[in-house]
């Protein structure tokens, strides 16, 4: 057996599969044996060959990914049932979605559920700015906090952007291990492996994931450099990335400078299928150790031009990229009123390109980016999303509301918390069922996915897919 971390995943797959075929293979003789024993003078129909693409089934995918497993139904992603899930089931489930979508997408999408790299991701995108959504993209540190972020779409049934910044990436790979400026390492690592579980569990939850990596600094390529050699391996293995995008933050250079190392490292990734987020004008605020509550004013607002120099540049290797706009947005949350936004300016910025593309007049060429929209009101970010914005950074707010489960948890079962053995119930009664750190986490999981289900309203995915 390969023990490495990618040949794990492989076994990992196998044994699930081989479970899943198993289940499946239990319910149609159970089907078949109620159809017996109901018409039992019936001719039987002589089974025929199983070619592995049955609808709804689960089967082995034939793309070098030997026991990955991958939902092959060609019917239309809201009509496909789930494991264990009846058609009739199905279709009132999907009457009921119906019901609750405040609008029916103007385009289909058509994207496997699971991590998307690539033409699939670039589909993906298109769909959110075609039908007027943002996904939400949310900061982990942990298996948890990405399993609430999962979970949260799936009840929305919405896409989503799962990302990990360099202190998330040294934090999952634990705190006691050395992680040396000028190579981390360790940041690489955790990030490494937060993409391999999110890559193994991701399909059961029936909606299209993003894996992302955020905020890269000119100080932090070394973290950024160990990252693509993960997904050069992967590619070579699989042919896609391990990953599906990541994120350079030079805005702290000179423009020229900044733009020239986009271009350089987003000719290596269009290779592998990557997609590149960049950031030109500074977003104000702190954020995982990154301070720009000083900066200049005038930067947290990117002009047009510099806008259109970037997307000149890169448009010219791929079109996998997106352009993070600084717009008076801030990281962190402040105080209503302290932090003026002006997203009317992303409109400015699309209607340029268009004009110097020669489109027509509400084109949105640009894969636009919002981050720093914790606190930011309705409208604010309404009319980002209508200006292109096909993705929302989420971090302040998802933190609090995880530790907010914690608090609540606490509160709630305090007595039972002061010891292994004695609680307001006797002196003798164990209280291990109310200190398992699975209750506690459990609870903080919930309040993010509760969390994330507004955030998911206000950015007008729910029920999108």
């Amino acid at each position: 057996r390969d023990v490495s971390p990618v040949g794990s995943l492989r076994n990992a797959r196998d044994v699930v599969a081989k479970q899943q075929r198993r289940a499946v293979e239990r319910r149609e003789c159970g089907a078949a044996a109620s159809r017996r024993r109901r018409f039992p003078n019936k001719r039987r129909e002589q089974p025929r060959a199983s070619t592995g693409r049955t609808r709804g089934a689960v089967a082995l995918t034939t793309r070098g990914q030997r026991g990955m497993i991958e939902t092959v139904s060609r019917a239309p992603r809201t009509a496909r049932p789930g494991p264990g899930t009846s058609r009739q089931s199905q279709d009132s489930s999907q009457e009921k979605k119906a019901s609750m979508t405040p609008q029916a997408p103007n385009m289909a999408l058509d994207v496997p559920p699971g991590v998307v790299t690539g033409e699939n991701l670039l589909k993906l995108l298109d769909h959110a700015k075609t039908n007027g959504y943002a996904i939400p993209a949310v900061n982990v540190s942990s298996t948890s906090t990405a399993n609430a972020v999962l979970e949260a779409a799936k009840k929305a049934n919405a896409p989503v952007m799962i990302q990990v910044s360099q202190g998330g990436g040294a934090f999952l790979c634990g705190k006691g291990i050395e992680d040396p400026k000028g190579e981390l390492p360790a940041s690489a690592a955790g990030s490494v492996a937060l993409a391999l579980h999110v890559r193994a569990v991701a399909a059961y939850y029936g909606v299209p994931v993003v894996m992302h990596s955020d905020h890269c600094a000119k100080k932090l390529l070394p973290w950024f450099d160990k990252m693509l050699e993960a997904d050069e391996a992967y590619y070579k293995k699989f042919g896609e990335p391990l990953f599906s995008s990541h994120m350079l933050d030079l805005s702290e250079e000179p423009d020229d400078e900044n733009i020239e190392i986009c271009a350089k490292y987003f000719a290596k990734m269009a290779k592998i299928d990557l997609f590149l987020e960049m950031e030109i004008g500074i977003t104000g605020g702190e954020e995982d150790g990154v301070n720009n509550e000083d900066v200049d004013p005038e930067k947290l607002y990117t002009t047009p031009e510099q806008v259109w120099a970037v997307y000149e540049a890169l448009s010219k290797i791929g079109p996998g990229f997106s352009i993070a706009a600084a717009f008076g947005n801030v990281h962190g949350v402040y105080k209503p009123g302290n932090v003026v936004l002006s997203p009317e300016k992303l409109g400015k910025h699309q209607a340029y390109a268009a004009s110097k593309l020669g489109l027509a007049a509400g084109s949105k060429p640009i894969y636009l980016v919002m981050h720093g929209g914790s606190g930011s009101t309705d409208e604010e970010i309404a009319l980002a999303v209508t200006n292109g914005v096909c993705k929302m950074n989420i971090d302040t707010d998802t933190q609090w509301a995880y530790w907010d489960g914690l608090r609540a948890y606490e509160l709630k079962h305090r007595p039972y918390l002061q010891a292994q053995i004695g609680n307001p119930d006797g002196a003798d009664k164990p209280n291990k069922k109310y200190y398992d750190p699975r209750m506690a986490l459990r609870a903080a999981e919930e309040a993010t996915v509760t969390r994330l289900g507004q955030a998911m309203e206000d950015l007008k995915c729910v029920n999108v897919l």
